[in-house]
C-alpha cells in the first residue's frame, strides 16, 4: 500500500480492460488518478465507485486523437489534483485483422491515430507538467506486437513498434530533466479488445481463446492486473533508475 502516495497520474483508456486495472491499482496505492476515455458511462461509473471508497479519482471524456481535447484535459487534471507526476498512455485499438494488402488507408490511419498520435499528444502536453514537478514517469503501452511478428494485423504492429521506439527516443530526450519514459509489452491479456479481436478471426470464441493462451509458455492468457502491477512499479520511485526500457509481461511469448 501507498507505493504511489503523493503522486498524480493520468491513465488514458482507463474505463475498461488494462486501463481500468491500472486506475484501480494506482488509486489503491495512494495516487490521485485522472481517468481519460471515450466510454463515458463506464468511466464515470468507475470514478464514482473508487471515489466512494475514499480514493481520489476523476473522469474526463477525452478522445486521444484530438490534440486540443488532450491538452485541455491534461491541464484540467493537473489543475484539479495539484500537478502531474505520471502519464500512462494506455488507450489503443487492435484495428482490422486483415493482411497488409487488404487494409484500406482509412483502416490504417485510424489505428495510427489512436495508438501513435494518442501517445504523442499525451507526451507532448504532459511533459510541461512533469517538468514543473521536477520529473516524473511516462509509461507507454506497446505490445509483444511491437517486438515480434504475430501476423495479420499490420496496422497494429506498425503502431506498437512506433510506440516502442518513441519511448526510447523520449527517454533519452527527457532524461536530463528526470522524466523517465518506458514501454510495457503485454502478451495476450483477456480484455474486451482481445475478445473483439478473437471474435473477428474465429466463429468459436472459446477455441480461439484457448489457442491464443497456448501460445504462451505459461499456457494461458494474462489478466489486466498483471499489467497494472507493472505500471505501478514504473510509476513508483522503486523504478527511479529505469528509463528507455521495455518491460515485457507476456507469459514467455517472446522467449521462444
Amino acid at each position: 500500500m501507498n507505493r504511489l502516495q503523493g503522486k498524480v497520474a493520468i491513465v488514458t483508456g482507463g474505463a475498461v480492460g488494462i486501463g481500468r486495472a491500472c486506475v484501480e491499482r494506482m488509486a489503491a496505492e495512494g495516487a490521485k488518478v485522472a481517468l481519460f476515455d471515450t466510454l463515458e458511462a463506464e468511466g464515470a461509473a468507475l470514478a464514482a465507485a473508487l471515489s466512494g471508497r475514499g480514493q481520489h479519482v476523476a473522469f474526463w471524456k477525452v478522445d486521444v486523437t484530438h490534440e486540443a481535447a488532450m491538452r485541455a484535459a491534461i491541464d484540467a487534471a493537473a489543475a484539479r489534483f495539484g500537478g502531474l507526476h505520471v502519464l500512462v498512455s494506455n488507450a489503443g485499438i487492435s484495428g482490422t485483422p486483415k493482411p497488409t494488402d487488404q487494409v484500406s488507408e482509412a483502416e490504417w490511419d485510424h489505428v495510427q491515430a489512436v495508438n501513435v498520435k494518442g501517445v504523442f499528444f499525451g507526451t507532448k502536453h504532459a511533459v510541461p507538467h512533469l517538468r514543473a514537478a521536477g520529473g516524473g514517469s511516462i509509461i507507454n503501452l506497446s505490445s509483444i506486437a511491437g517486438m515480434v511478428g504475430v501476423g495479420g494485423i499490420a496496422p497494429y504492429h506498425a503502431s506498437k513498434g512506433a510506440v516502442r521506439l518513441m519511448s526510447k527516443n523520449d527517454a533519452i530526450t527527457y532524461a536530463p530533466e528526470k522524466i523517465r519514459v518506458n514501454s510495457i509489452h503485454p502478451g495476450y491479456i483477456w480484455t474486451p479488445m482481445v475478445e473483439k479481436h478473437l471474435r473477428a478471426i474465429s466463429d468459436d470464441l472459446e477455441a480461439a481463446k484457448a489457442a491464443a493462451g497456448a501460445l504462451h509458455p505459461l499456457g494461458h492468457m494474462g489478466e489486466p492486473e498483471d499489467i497494472a502491477w507493472a505500471v505501478v512499479y514504473l510509476a513508483s520511485d522503486e523504478s527511479k533508475f529505469v528509463t528507455g526500457t521495455e518491460l515485457v509481461v507476456d507469459g514467455g511469448y517472446t522467449a521462444r
